[in-house]
């Protein structure tokens, strides 16, 4: 038996918002002591979503062994979008279901709504994300990565980024010019306006620039998203939910062969 209950109903419909146009299928991994996790490739294999919501992190959680739950995320979506965002969504699920059931609650539970899923069988390997030392970190605000990336796109199809002393450096070219943007640390307080830069090395990768703003997609999760860059490593772009969990995209830097060709 799995049961699952989130207070805040709007923090699960922002998550699936934040991956249904990367992932069309996907196991859903219930476990009893690390919660609710997702881990997919995109249908291109190109990016990698992991998503985790802590089992302290919902209001109520019950899960008696491991279960894997397939569901179609479209689908999936399309239900969670009857709940209102002041609702309360408890999802649950039989050891040996074949359905996942939601239930939206109002805050003054006027009015309670069922719906049930059926559940798919997906094939898919579980794809280890080995530990990893960053030579850079970078901390700033998810908005404000949000409109680089999408001011970006309108000039080209690909983004350097670009990291020293100096700061971060976004750039971009396509047919009707250049464009570049640069961010330097600062020292605010306050959350939404903090840029933070850990550099144990510079950087300069080029990454496509529809997946990142695919990802940006999860900007209403969090104020701050944190970047990781290495050489020759994905990219990371994890967005953080205080006290709920995290998602974490990968995505492979283009080669510059792929220039050439």
């Amino acid at each position: 038996m799995f049961e699952a209950r989130l207070t805040e109903g709007a923090i699960l419909k922002k998550v699936l918002d934040s991956v249904k146009d990367l992932v069309t299928d996907a196991n859903f991994e219930a476990d009893p002591t690390e919660g609710f996790k997702l881990q997919a490739m995109d249908s291109s294999h190109v990016s990698l979503v992991s998503l985790k919501l802590h089992a302290d992190g919902f209001a109520h959680y019950r899960c008696d062994r491991p279960l894997t739950m397939g569901m179609n995320l479209a689908n999936m979506a399309k239900m969670l979008k009857c709940a209102s965002n002041e609702d309360a969504i408890t999802m649950k699920a039989d050891d040996a279901g074949d359905v996942v059931a939601f239930m939206f609650e109002s805050p003054g539970q006027e009015k309670i709504s069922d719906f049930e899923l059926k559940l798919m069988d997906i094939d898919s390997e579980h794809l280890g994300i080995p530990d990893t030392e960053y030579a850079v970190t970078i901390r700033m605000p998810s908005a404000e990565f949000k409109r680089i990336c999408s001011d970006l796109a309108t000039i080209g199809d690909t983004v350097a980024i670009s990291v020293s002393k100096e700061g971060v450096k976004f750039s971009t070219t396509g047919d009707i010019g250049d464009a570049n943007v640069t961010l330097r640390q600062n020292s605010e307080d306050d959350k939404e306006k903090m840029i933070s830069i850990e550099l144990g090395e510079p950087v300069n990768l080029t990454f496509a620039l529809r997946y990142l703003n695919s990802f940006t997609k999860a900007t209403p999760l969090s104020d701050q998203v944190v970047i990781r860059l290495s050489p020759q490593l994905p990219i990371v772009v994890q967005y953080v939910v205080v006290d709920v969990g995290y998602i974490s995209y990968y995505l492979a830097p283009k080669i510059e062969d792929d220039d050439a060709m």
